[in-house]
């Protein structure tokens, strides 16, 4: 039985080109669903794979003969192409600078960010892993600062509605079912956010998309799974700042536009076509500010496993 996403509910079609096969089993190797098999000193398709090809394309792209030929959810032959040499590649030193460099900026000029860009950008993010193949995560680009001020203003108008969410009372009455942390996040965060994103566009300032110049929201889909928007936004962030952008992650608007009826109105209103259990905004553009010093980072809890 095929694993079904938004954009196939079939498996993929596996073609062994015999003549071309010499056997050598890296085939075999890398299908982690077991669809091929080594039987009677031949390849053949296992008849009883774990799920059936998902069309990740591994086996075809080990293939040193040209010899597999993987077809359906929504991946074909014509979808190959060269890897890169290991010198063209970045390395481990260009990337730390890369990313040691990165501030959240969310001060910008006023200068557009041409097409040719943003296309980069999504270029990059398309390469990014993904649970299942085909990749489910949606994207909405806003590509310039009047689009991202007139999605950020129609957002105010619709938390307006939503008062009743930071409530005293609905807090107080939530506290006991959703328990101490989340209560303390509404508390602590929600409900000063809702203060600021609206006070501050009464204001005529946009605390919510910040005028960038660019910002792409990306989703899924409820087949998606709930790390490979995370992901995609990441890589976009990363070659975003490759281009010299400022860049920013900005996790707030999203789980604020999932629930109810007055959140799929909205969603309908701006092309954001379902709800999405994870998913982020990043905005970019050319930074108006420049950073002296980089701040060191630490995880929260660094354990090294020790088997008992």
């Amino acid at each position: 039985m095929a694993i079904k996403t938004s954009r196939s509910s079939a498996n993929g079609s596996i073609l062994i080109h015999t003549e071309l096969c010499t056997v050598c089993g890296k085939c075999v190797e890398v299908c982690k669903d077991f669809s091929l098999i080594i039987k009677d000193k031949k390849l053949q398709v296992n008849p009883d794979p774990v799920f059936g090809c998902i069309g990740c394309g591994h086996c075809m792209a080990v293939c040193p003969n040209d010899a597999i030929e993987i077809s359906g959810r929504t991946l074909k032959l014509d979808d190959l192409f060269e890897l890169p040499t290991q010198k063209d590649a970045a390395t481990y030193q260009n990337l730390l600078a890369l990313l040691n460099r990165r501030r959240s900026i969310r001060e910008f000029t006023d200068q557009c960010i041409e097409p040719e860009m943003i296309e980069q950008i999504l270029t990059a993010a398309r390469c990014s892993p993904m649970g299942l193949p085909p990749s489910d995560v949606q994207v909405l680009v806003f590509d310039s600062k009047e689009k991202n001020r007139a999605f950020a203003e129609d957002f105010c108008k619709y938390l307006e509605g939503m008062r009743w969410l930071v409530s005293p009372w609905f807090l107080w009455l939530m506290r006991p079912l959703w328990g101490k942390a989340t209560h303390e996040v509404f508390s602590g965060f929600v409900k000063p956010l809702f203060k600021v994103y609206t006070e501050k566009m009464k204001e005529g300032i946009n605390a919510v998309t910040y005028d960038a110049p660019l910002a792409i929201y990306f989703y899924g889909t409820p087949f998606c799974d709930p790390a490979d928007p995370i992901v995609a936004a990441t890589n976009a962030m990363i070659a975003g700042e490759s281009l010299g952008l400022g860049t920013c992650m900005l996790g707030a608007v999203h789980p604020l536009i999932q629930q109810g009826k007055n959140a799929k109105k909205f969603r309908e209103k701006h092309g954001i076509r379902s709800k999405s259990r994870e998913g982020l905004f990043v905005i970019f553009g050319h930074p108006s500010v420049t950073y002296q010093k980089g701040i060191k980072r630490t995880f929260a809890a660094e354990d090294i496993y020790q088997q008992q």
